[in-house]
């Protein structure tokens, strides 16, 4: 069993796992409160001021729009780290299932649950999100159709075009959770297999512990520890992701804003406006910078191998 105490003192040794993992705490509060803390709305535009350097009034400049670039950057923050860390719980719960039903029965059902892996794994990450997005998160879609039906309660005006961009957002969440769990099932089974001959789940099963309690409630937990690791190293990889997509366009949309696409917009003419691509896309390298840091350290700490102590 993996020994928490000793592996939390390996993680503080680490400062520069300790300090990353700060890092993005402190990015995340601001982008939370930016409403309150920003004198400007991210979407209030004046078309007269139009692109201006960074200043006393707008410290990282403005936009086309005359929209100020920092509230942009701090509510795009909202929408690159909820991609990040939603999308990751979508694949975590997806592959961490899949992997331990797979591994635990072992026989056919391994075998026919990996195949469906391996074929999946077949088709570039990229361009089967990319058509996922093309081909259903439309305007004249069917899934656009059920998401104005759920938020209908909610809202006065479900048939509102700009909840368009919002469902686009959703269906990110969803695209991206849903084809990254591939690798994240791989490590759960081996690691599922490496486990199911123990001694505590022979022990389970002679009392009478149904397959799904032993999967979850005894060998999951004692697998936690590549688990955590590798949910730790997925969130940069998607928010990359997201960036890219909203640069290809087919991400996040106008009103709304992310880094990948306010990335985008300032690379389009970073030789007359270049604080417009620098800024956001400094935010979104530090914030991968640290999570890829997090990451490393966790996987060291959590190494039964490395015994600094």
């Amino acid at each position: 069993p993996l020994r928490w105490g000793a592996a939390w003192r390996r993680l503080n040794k680490n400062r520069i796992a300790t300090a990353s993992a700060v890092v993005p705490v402190g990015m995340i509060i601001p982008c939370v409160l930016q409403p309150i803390l920003s004198a400007h709305d991210y979407a209030q535009a004046n078309l007269e001021l139009g692109p201006t350097p960074p200043s006393g009034e707008h410290w990282m400049g403005t936009d086309f729009h005359g929209r100020d670039l920092m509230a942009r950057i701090f509510f795009g923050g909202r929408i690159s780290f909820a991609v990040g860390i939603i999308a990751t719980l979508v694949s975590f719960v997806i592959g961490v299932s899949w992997g331990g039903v797979a591994g635990y029965f072992r026989g056919r059902v391994d075998s026919l649950m990996m195949r469906i892996v391996d074929v999946m794994y077949t088709f570039p990450f990229l361009i089967l999100v990319i058509l996922l997005q093309v081909y259903f998160a439309n305007k004249d879609g069917v899934f656009f159709g059920a998401f104005k039906t759920v938020i209908g309660p909610f809202v006065e005006n479900p048939e509102d075009p700009a909840w368009f961009p919002i469902f686009r957002i959703c269906f990110v969440f969803a695209a991206l959770g849903s084809v990254s769990w591939l690798t994240m099932a791989r490590i759960v089974r081996g690691q599922v297999i490496a486990l199911r001959e123990q001694p505590f789940v022979e022990a389970a099963r002679s009392i009478g512990v149904g397959h799904a309690a032993i999967i979850f409630r005894h060998l999951l937990p004692n697998a936690l520890g590549p688990i955590i690791v590798y949910t730790t190293l997925t969130i940069p990889q998607i928010m990359l992701a997201e960036a890219f997509l909203s640069f290809l366009g087919v991400g996040t949309e106008e009103p709304l804003s992310s880094w990948g696409l306010l990335a985008n917009n300032g690379a389009e003419t970073i030789d007359l406006y270049p604080w417009m691509l620098i800024f956001p896309a400094l935010m979104l390298a530090i914030s991968l910078f640290c999570f890829n840091f997090v990451g490393d350290g966790l996987r060291d700490a959590l190494d039964p191998r490395i015994r600094k102590d």
